[in-house]
C-alpha cells in the first residue's frame, strides 16, 4: 500500500533528530517504504524464516518472542508507536530466525526492505548515522534489560516496568507482561496483588 504524507509525521520526527535530509534525500527515503496494515494477531516473523523487512510502527504494538524446547513463548520485546522494529540479527545478518513477531493489536506499519535499505545506504550515505543511532538506543535497552534481570527482584523489575510503560500494562496480555518480567502469570497475579494491598501500585 503506498503511504500518504499523514503517515509519515512520527517517523519524520525521529529522522530528523537524528539527521538532517534535505528536500530530495526525504522523498527518496519515504519513497522506500510502504505502508502497511496487520490485524492482531497476525504473524509477520516465523522462527525459521529470514527477516527481510524492518517496520516503524505507526499505530498498534508488535511483540518479538522465542518458542523454546517445550514450545513455550518467551516474549523479548514490546514495539510499540515511534520504534523500528523487527528481528534485527535476522534482519542484518539475513539469516534465519531465532524469533517470532506478531501483531498484539491491529497495527499500522511503515516497512522498508532489506534491499531498499541497502539502496539508501549508497544514495544517502548518512541514512548509515540514522541507522547507527537506531542500533546504538536497541543495545542500551538490550543491555538495560539484562541488567535488570541480574540485579533486581521480580518485584523490582514488574514495578520498573509499570513506571516506564504503564500504557502497556493496558494494553498488552498480562501473561506475555509476565513472560517479559521472566516469571509466570502466576507469580505476576501474586506480585501486583501485595503491591496494590500495600498502596505501592493503583
Amino acid at each position: 500500500m503506498v503511504a500518504g504524507n499523514s503517515h509519515f509525521g512520527n517517523i519524520k520526527d525521529l529522522v530528523m533528530r537524528c539527521v538532517i535530509l534535505n528536500i530530495s534525500e526525504w522523498e527518496a527515503f519515504k519513497e522506500s517504504f510502504t505502508l502497511i496494515k496487520v490485524p492482531a494477531k497476525k504473524i509477520l516473523l516465523k522462527k525459521g524464516q529470514v527477516a527481510h523487512h524492518l517496520y516503524f510502527v505507526n499505530h498498534g504494538i508488535l511483540r518479538l518472542y522465542y518458542i523454546n524446547s517445550r514450545g513455550e513463548d518467551i516474549t523479548a520485546f514490546f514495539f510499540k508507536e515511534k520504534l523500528f522494529a523487527g528481528s534485527y540479527e535476522s534482519f542484518i545478518l539475513q539469516k534465519p530466525s531465532l524469533q517470532q513477531i506478531e501483531a498484539l493489536e491491529d497495527t499500522e506499519l511503515l516497512s522498508i526492505s532489506f534491499d531498499k535499505l541497502q539502496e539508501l545506504y549508497k544514495e544517502i550515505p548518512k541514512i548509515n548515522i540514522l541507522t547507527r543511532v537506531i542500533t546504538e538506543q536497541r543495545f542500551i535497552t538490550g543491555q538495560e534489560i539484562f541488567s535488570s534481570f541480574i540485579l533486581k527482584t521480580a518485584e523490582e523489575r514488574y514495578v520498573l516496568f509499570s513506571e516506564k510503560h504503564p500504557d502497556l500494562l493496558l494494553r498488552v496480555p498480562l501473561q506475555y507482561v509476565a513472560s517479559f518480567l521472566g516469571m509466570t502469570a502466576v507469580s505476576l497475579s501474586r506480585i501486583r496483588r501485595r503491591l496494590i494491598k500495600s498502596s505501592l501500585i493503583s
